[in-house]
């Protein structure tokens, strides 16, 4: 296996995971951050972000001494000849896709290196991003300085991009350049897995619409699941029964209170824009937000409806981030029922493993307990918005004995229902009878 010095531009989820994840592989690995007090956390062993296994691999690779941290762009173009762009694309204000950071990360480059670098966009960018780049990449090439450019979209799940990482489904690879995408299936033969060979805009469509279509998926599901609770149906069956067939499958067939994240939303809202912006009006993709956006307000109402009103009432949230297994809040659907619940004048108490002191940032007004148990003590319903372990195991017993009233509502169908039933409460989940 060929060894290569690669650089990482931003520490977040997707560049800290892939330069801890390269260095287990044995490249050598610079990781760099504008932000010092993050780079000054890393080198002490702290990281900015909870992902299962990332900490144990981070440090494995410090102790090896094989990845690095620094600040400093020249030490990254000094020493690497292939430099990843990992740092964020967030949702700009008319929904596409801000690049600012991306475009001055790779300015930074241009103007720091000292010998022909292949530059690798990680970050999820629009289609005809790369070519914007690779003309300001050429601004800068001499005799001495040249840029070869490749997009290799991610596909990592937060919760699981370790193993995402180490074992994925394809790689993706697009340049025009093949010199530089044989470095590159060099890189990831190790992982036995299929490579993709295309040009830069194919590479670029391929992340987005996989993204657009799992999204789909799972506003279609919740769709069919609405419809079930109105026709009496019981969604779990229904997806099993859909699954059996080899061509649908049930994966992102989970019925619940929607996606959230910060892929799922953006992307979908910028292919959208980005349709938009040639003209072309994604029917589909309007109604995929559209149905993402209600499931919320629609779980609101039905707990409305069994309270006869929210105003006074107590309310508990088990979960925060987006999804387990992350402290990740960006979109989460926690932050859209907090907003709700507080406008209608509730009381709202939360618990999260691990993501409470990101939410404490955004939410003063919200009266964040120790554990499970206290969130439910007094409460006069409960709402299940994150699947997390610690919620699936409960001494629901004790539970039901400290809430005013005896009402569920699970956001995720994680629950045992017939069992919370039996045991005296009131559930509601989405789409179950």
């Amino acid at each position: 296996m060929d060894k290569f010095r690669i650089g990482i531009i931003g520490t977040g989820y997707v560049g800290l995971v892939t330069g801890a994840c390269l260095s287990d592989m044995g490249h050598t690995v610079y990781c760099m951050d504008i932000d010092e007090k993050v780079i000054k956390d890393l080198k002490s062993g702290q990281l900015p972000i909870y992902e299962p296994g990332l900490a144990e691999l981070v440090a494995q690779g410090k102790e090896r001494g094989n990845l690095f941290f620094t600040t400093y762009i020249e030490e990254v173009t000094d020493n690497c000849e292939i430099i990843y762009l990992a740092v964020g694309t967030p949702q700009s204000l008319d929904g596409g896709a801000d690049l600012s950071q991306i475009y001055e990360a790779a300015r930074s480059i241009r103007d720091s290196a000292r010998r022909h670098t292949i530059v690798v966009t990680k970050s999820t960018v629009p289609v005809g991003t790369g070519g914007g780049l690779q003309h300001l990449l050429a601004e800068r090439e001499d005799n001495e300085v040249s840029f070869s450019y490749v997009a290799n979209p991610e596909f990592l799940r937060e919760g699981s991009a370790i193993k995402d990482f180490l074992e994925p489904d394809r790689i993706i690879i697009g340049s025009s350049d093949e010199e530089s995408l044989d470095k590159m299936e060099s890189i990831y033969r190790p992982l036995g897995v299929p490579m993709v060979r295309t040009d830069v805009k194919s590479a670029e469509m391929i992340k987005y619409a996989s993204n657009a279509f799992l999204a789909t998926k799972i506003s279609f599901i919740n769709e069919i699941a609405n419809v079930c609770e109105e026709v009496g149906a019981d969604i779990d069956v229904v997806v099993q029964g859909m699954g059996m067939d080899k061509r649908i499958g049930t994966s992102f067939l989970k019925a619940g209170i929607g996606y959230g994240g910060s892929c799922f939303p953006k992307d979908v809202q910028a292919l959208k824009q980005l349709a938009g912006n040639t003209g072309y009006v994604f029917q589909l993709l309007n109604s995929v937000i559209e149905v993402n956006n209600l499931q919320k307000s629609r779980m609101l109402v039905k707990i409305k409806k069994k309270l006869g009103g929210l105003y006074g009432a107590t309310i508990g949230l088990w979960g925060l981030s987006f999804k387990p297994n992350t402290d990740d809040i960006r979109e989460a659907s926690s932050l859209v029922l907090i907003k709700l619940l507080l406008n209608e004048g509730v009381k709202v108490k939360v618990y999260d493993p691990v993501a409470m002191e990101k939410c404490r940032l955004l939410h003063k007004g919200v009266h964040y307990c120790q554990d499970p148990y206290q969130v439910a003590e007094g409460c006069d319903a409960l709402i299940l918005v994150t699947e997390w372990d610690c919620f699936l195991d409960l001494d629901y017993t004790r539970i039901l004995k400290s809430m005013n009233r005896p009402y569920i509502f699970d956001g995720r169908n994680a629950l045992e229902h017939l069992k919370l039933r039996a045991l005296g409460f009131e559930y509601e989940g989405v789409g179950r009878k």
